[in-house]
């Protein structure tokens, strides 16, 4: 194949360099040497140099640059208890993804509204609506939620927004609250401090493999994270 491409690249550089010497030397203007030498050059290098070429099946194509895409293989179960495990979490992070990036949506918001306010006092006012406003829609489908769930979405939030839900409470309310209500998640087994790391915590991992696999898929609606993950990092440790 290498041999062939080679003989090939040859004949079409010998036969763009024929081609601008039958002109050059039919044409009616007069060129003196050191001009037609220079002029073989150019048109050379125009036609060969900053092309590149492959073979597919006998034929000689033009290669182009595109995008670099990553694309996310299925998982590789080693035991069923893999497998089951897997399933379970995918569904589950299904199901909470939305509410993820919903909240980094009215969060990112907030942040550019506050942003634009300069008085004190009308910024305290709007926070407190924004806050009554997530409040409102979120804490009845919330309360749905299994132990599970609730830790992933944390998770996530950290993931779409770089900041801990513990952070998020606290710049809303205050630290006391905040205080209060990560006491109240450690009691059915939620951190609100909990972080996302999929190059360190293997359950991380899964969770971002299975967002990846589904954005690929067009089953979730991607969001870029708010944090760097080095996903082959991951994926050579887990995997």
């Amino acid at each position: 194949m290498k041999k062939n491409l080679f003989i090939l690249l040859i004949l079409v550089t010998g036969f763009a360099q024929a081609q601008v010497r039958h002109q050059l030397v039919n044409s009616k203007t007069s060129v003196k040497p050191k001009e037609l030498k220079k002029e073989q050059d150019t048109s050379a290098l125009d036609s060969t140099e900053h092309k590149q070429f492959m073979v597919i099946d006998d034929k000689v194509m033009e290669t182009i640059d595109l995008d670099e895409v990553f694309l996310v293989g299925p998982y590789k179960f080693k035991s069923r208890y893999e497998r089951r495990r897997y399933l379970i979490l995918q569904k589950k992070t299904r199901h909470v993804w939305p509410y993820a990036v919903m909240a980094s949506e009215r969060l990112t918001e907030l942040n550019e509204r506050l942003n634009k306010i300069e008085s004190k006092s009308k910024r305290k006012k709007y926070t407190k609506i924004v806050q009554n406003y997530i409040e409102d829609e979120f804490t009845e489908e919330l309360k749905k939620l299994t132990k599970t769930e609730g830790q992933i979405l944390v998770k996530l939030m950290y993931r779409q927004t770089g900041t801990t839900t513990f952070d998020i409470v606290k710049d809303l309310k205050s630290g006391w609250r905040a205080f209060w209500y990560n006491t109240t998640a450690s009691l059915f087994n939620i951190s609100l401090k909990e972080e996302f790391h999929p190059e360190e915590v293997e359950e991380d991992y899964l969770i971002e493999h299975i967002l990846r696999r589904n954005f690929q898929k067009d089953q979730l609606n991607k969001q870029e994270p708010a944090i760097e993950i080095d996903f082959l990092k991951a994926v050579e440790k887990w995997q």
